[in-house]
């Protein structure tokens, strides 16, 4: 058993029968009355985030984790194949347990969080930011670089990005995993 000083983004307790990831949390100490953390948790089973708020000192079960480096295989309708890139076993996850599976490349390495208890795959870290190449957008026009105004582009995995009006077809984008939105252009 943990207390609520031991919250950290990431961490997988058992929360209301099930297990949940904290995404964020904050502590507060208000000026009149006890302290407590507001947290988001997402469930490792379903996908829904649910807001909680924790009184100072309140006892959480913390589920233990292993970290393991995977890839990213190929998908298959709504089942995804990936491999341990140590040992060369292969898993497959469903759609709705990724948090960006319209970004996953094949050939992305990924870092998949194991339940030590149950062998589980619980959940998918992306990395912070992918690198993909737009297959369809608008034409640009020169220079028009000036406003913050945003076109719809289709890139290599059929995900949908907002870009800048200056992206063109066949441009190398980078893209934050964590919101979906476009970074910046790459040049090679």
């Amino acid at each position: 058993m943990a207390s609520t000083s031991d919250i950290r983004n990431g961490l997988c307790i058992k929360f209301n029968h099930d297990i949940y990831k904290i995404v964020e949390f904050l502590h507060v100490k208000p000026g009149k009355g006890p302290a407590f953390v507001r947290t988001k948790l997402r469930s490792v089973s379903n996908g829904r985030v649910l807001d909680n708020t924790f009184s100072a000192g309140h006892k959480i079960d913390i589920v233990r984790v292993e970290t393991q480096t995977y890839q990213f295989l190929y998908a298959e309708g709504d089942t995804y194949h990936f491999m341990n890139v140590e040992n060369y076993e292969q898993i497959t996850l469903q759609k709705d347990v990724l948090d960006a599976p319209g970004l996953l490349k094949e050939g992305t390495t990924v870092m998949l969080q194991i339940n030590t208890e149950t062998d589980l795959p619980l959940s998918i870290d992306m990395p912070t930011s992918v690198v993909l190449e737009v297959s369809y957008t608008e034409p640009g026009l020169k220079g028009n670089t000036a406003t913050n105004a945003t076109k719809p582009a289709t890139v290599e995995t059929g995900a949908t990005v907002n870009v800048p009006l200056f992206i063109n077809e066949g441009d190398k984008i980078k893209i934050d995993t964590a919101s979906g939105n476009y970074m910046e252009r790459v040049k090679e």
